[in-house]
């Protein structure tokens, strides 16, 4: 019986797939669910789903966690420094193992991206291709979930602080993203296909501000910066200097457009409209 091997079930996007999958009717016993603490997945053991000890920086777990024929749902890891390799290594794995299928989750428009974060995709989506390997490439855009560390400041200042210009953002949910594999992984017609997968409304900072008024029940303005403020505004609040960067690079991509393209992927793999920013953000409040 082939199986559907998904890894790094411990993290938001992982356990996502896989309750999505037992949503779908995909039997509990024909699901692998990976992670690195398996204390961590208990529950979904008790539902009958298999768990299994996956780290990317250890191959051998991903060939005994795959079987022949297996679809193995390679998520991409956050470790950036060492991603290439350890996807490779996955992918390599995977392959002797026999896999049927591998679908990646990569960036969106991630071999043309001005955002480092989405470009930084595109190496892996080679080596998946290079396998020999019957392969899916799902492009996820922005998670809505990523303005969850915006809310606390936005709460008490009534200020969102950005460097993004005019930039949009055509933003999606986890549940959305994990929808579209859980749609890639049980119906066909998906072999070799990439897709852009992208929210529905590509927004603006002043409709984020909006929406952010909307949930916290206050007024939330949009403070548009240059990046060298930026950056010295997030310095001065304490922020490590590393993180800073990071934070005006993400903006510096949003505002070239990088998370703006849309094309309808995503609302047709998941027979939905995808989930609006306010309905977005209101659980995280």
């Amino acid at each position: 019986m082939m199986s559907i091997v998904v890894p790094a079930t411990s993290g938001h996007l992982g356990r996502l797939i896989v309750t999505d999958l037992l949503d779908r009717g995909v039997p509990a016993g024909d699901i692998v669910a990976g992670a690195r603490n398996l204390d961590t997945i208990t529950d979904l053991a008790e539902a009958g789903v298999r768990t299994t000890f996956i780290d990317y920086d250890d191959p051998s777990t991903v060939e005994a966690a795959v079987s022949p024929g297996d679809t193995f749902v390679l998520i991409s890891g956050k470790d950036l420094a060492n991603r290439r390799r350890q996807h490779a290594d996955a992918i390599a794995a995977a392959t002797r193992a026999g896999a049927g299928h591998v679908v990646y989750t990569s960036g969106l428009r991630a071999a043309e991206s001005p955002s480092p974060i989405a470009a930084s995709h595109a190496p892996t989506e080679d080596d998946v291709r290079e396998s020999g390997l019957p392969f899916t490439i799902l492009r996820n855009g922005w998670y809505t979930e990523n303005y969850a560390a915006t809310i606390p400041a936005a709460r008490e200042t009534g200020v969102l602080l950005a460097s993004v210009g005019e930039g949009r953002v055509a933003s999606a949910t986890r549940h959305d993203f994990a929808q579209a594999v859980g749609a890639v992984v049980t119906s066909d017609g998906h072999l070799g296909k990439t897709y852009e997968l992208s929210g529905d409304v590509a927004w603006d900072y002043s409709d984020l501000a909006a929406a952010l008024s909307e949930v916290l029940g206050r007024d939330v303005t949009y403070q548009a910066v240059s990046r060298e403020d930026h950056l010295q505004v997030l310095k001065g609040a304490g922020v490590p200097e590393q993180f800073a960067e990071m934070g005006v690079a993400v903006d510096a991509g949003i505002a070239a457009g990088a998370f703006a393209y849309q094309n309808g992927d995503l609302a047709r793999l998941i027979g939905r409209p995808t989930t609006t920013l306010v309905e977005g953000l209101r659980p995280l409040v």
